[in-house]
């Protein structure tokens, strides 16, 4: 048998919420022990919650505390290897049509009038 420790047992709020839900959907001709054993479902389902709530704030600060950037000795190292480097160039062609393309509106507006 485990000894159960002080987090074992649930606050006194998640009672006292669990206890107003239960009494919330309470159905008529419902006893006190019944509204009693929902109250106590209700309240593992809240510390259950909590938990994985617990759970995922660790791991998104686990996360969020990794170095983001890549050192520069390792920046270094993959400078050095052999992959080629990708340089992009904008083409002037599609501004140079398209610069044409309004000075001709222009010109044939200006023309009809």
């Amino acid at each position: 048998m485990t000894a159960k420790s002080k987090y074992d047992h649930p606050s006194e709020e998640s009672r006292e919420q669990a206890l107003q839900i239960a009494k919330a959907i309470q159905r008529p001709g419902q006893t006190k022990e019944q509204t009693k054993l929902v109250s106590q479902g209700i309240q593992k389902g809240i510390e259950i919650y909590k938990k994985q709530q617990k759970a995922k704030a660790r791991e998104l600060d686990k996360k969020r505390k990794k170095p983001r950037s890549v050192s520069s000795d390792e920046f270094d190292k993959n400078l050095n290897s052999n992959t080629p480097i990708v340089i992009y160039k904008q083409n002037l062609l599609p501004w140079v049509l398209l610069g044409l393309s309004w000075l001709a509106v222009l010109l044939y507006l200006a023309g009809n009038e």
